[in-house]
């Protein structure tokens, strides 16, 4: 039986009709009392990241000062919940990172002799944090870090060359177990298949799978250097189906590159594409969430993307949270994470701070409790909702045009395909007028 969670893209499809719209501002946070970093960023805010602690969403963003909290449950009430200082702080403050695992976010810093390894205990979210490791025993700087949850080992991609992998068997205290003498900027790893974001070097895939103690050697699957607009490859992501790898290279003007990677004896370049605002526009980093990919894109701001067809990648929703339009350097937009139950989007901005967007109707986190069964899916001439909470629902086609609506009861309710053509449909299951649950079916 497939079990079909609410889908982001499936409402921006059926809503946008891939026409590009402006997003909604939930809530946005600046603190102006708070130093910026100088000449030549200027920026006060960098890397952003999102959890969900005791059924409520939090938003977290880095500053000059260190690493800031917010329920964001309700976007309209947010709040500041909590603050740890960093290590290091002040106006050397450029680059920080973040990842969770197990009920802990790991903090480093790009900057300054007294950086840390941070690991803040988050499971008391609203009330309260708890910094359990704070120290450079480890390691002093890093640029980015990147837990492969699946695994338990984060890798830091660190300033001086290297990459190292650390064990998290006990998260409390990681154990180094691999040094990687290959300058990495960025990583994504899933079941311990890393790919590699390594600036001019372009990508590289290593499997970690047997590296578990200090003298393991990890195997290389794929390089991948040569490719359109080959200029720093900075960070990358890759699709739940393991098939699609978008690769954003870090220069004024350069396009976003979707890479076929089925295949990693023979990766391909499918499309590259830009956010067509500027010849100078630059994207930072990107997240793949279902078929959307949603990037901060430096001084354009926010930029989600239609992927689902990889070949014709479509725009399909912006906010500029940077107003200037001097494009050099590096400045606006610095971090975007989509992955709250609710669909709502953090952004972070260099210059003016934290971000809550909404692309879409509403949603909330309690809404994707109610997850109700579809089976078949695919089907051929009917399909069965079970375990509903909902009292209508109304299908549209890939237009966005409503093709039924049939009443529902809380038991099992028969959807039949009567005249409708096969193909891909999209479900919204209603309760009154508020939308409580959406998904995709298909006919065949």
């Amino acid at each position: 039986m497939k079990r079909i969670i609410l889908s982001f893209s499936i409402m921006l499809l059926v809503f946008s009709s891939n026409a590009q719209q402006t997003a909604s501002l939930l809530y946005h946070w600046q603190d102006t009392t708070l130093v910026d970093s100088g000449t030549p960023h200027y920026n006060t805010y960098n890397e952003c990241w999102g959890v969900v602690i005791n059924e409520r969403e939090f938003a977290i963003i880095g500053s000059t000062a260190g690493t800031h909290f917010f329920d964001v449950t309700e976007p309209a009430n947010s709040s500041e919940v909590a603050f740890v200082a960093g290590a290091y702080t002040g106006t050397g403050v450029i680059h920080r990172d973040y990842h969770d695992f197990e009920g802990y976010l790991y903090v480093v810093c790009d900057e300054g002799n007294t950086s840390t390894l941070q690991i803040i205990d988050i499971t008391n979210l609203p009330s309260s944090v708890n910094t359990v490791y704070d120290s450079n025993a480890l390691l002093t700087r890093s640029h980015n870090i990147y837990i492969d949850t699946t695994s338990a080992k984060m890798y830091s991609c660190g300033t001086n060359g290297t990459m190292q992998v650390y064990s998290l068997e006990s998260p409390q205290n990681p154990i180094l177990i691999y040094s990687y003498n290959i300058s990495v900027h960025d990583a994504y790893i899933i079941n311990d298949i890393a790919y590699l974001n390594c600036g001019g070097n372009g990508l590289i895939i290593e499997d970690f799978t047997m590296v578990d103690t200090i003298g393991d050697q990890p195997t290389q699957l794929a390089s991948f250097t040569s490719y359109p607009d080959a200029g720093y490859n900075h960070s990358g992501w890759l699709n739940e189906n393991k098939t699609i790898y978008a690769m954003l290279d870090e220069n004024h003007g350069y396009d976003v590159k979707l890479l076929d990677v089925s295949d990693l004896t023979n990766i391909s370049v499918l499309s590259t594409f830009n956010s067509g605002v500027d010849p100078q526009s630059m994207a930072h980093n990107g997240i793949i969430k279902g078929d959307l990919l949603f990037i901060s894109y430096y001084h354009d701001g926010l930029r989600v993307f239609d992927i689902s067809d990889p070949l014709n990648p479509i725009q399909t929703w912006e906010y500029d949270t940077y107003s200037s339009n001097n494009y050099a350097g590096y400045k606006g937009a610095w971090g975007v994470y989509p992955n709250l139950p609710s669909g709502n989007i953090i952004v972070s901005d260099m210059q003016t701070g934290l971000y809550i967007f909404q692309c879409g109707p509403p949603t909330s986190i309690i809404d994707n409790k109610l997850l109700t069964n579809v089976f078949p899916n695919p089907a051929t001439s009917q399909f069965t909702l079970t375990n509903t909470h909902a009292e209508i629902l109304t299908l549209y086609n890939t237009l966005g045009v409503k093709v039924k609506e049939q009443k529902l009861n809380t038991n099992q309710n028969t959807i039949y395909k009567g005249n409708l053509a096969n193909g891909l449909y999209f479900y919204h299951l209603n309760s009154g007028s508020t939308l409580i649950e959406s998904g995709k079916v298909i006919f065949e």
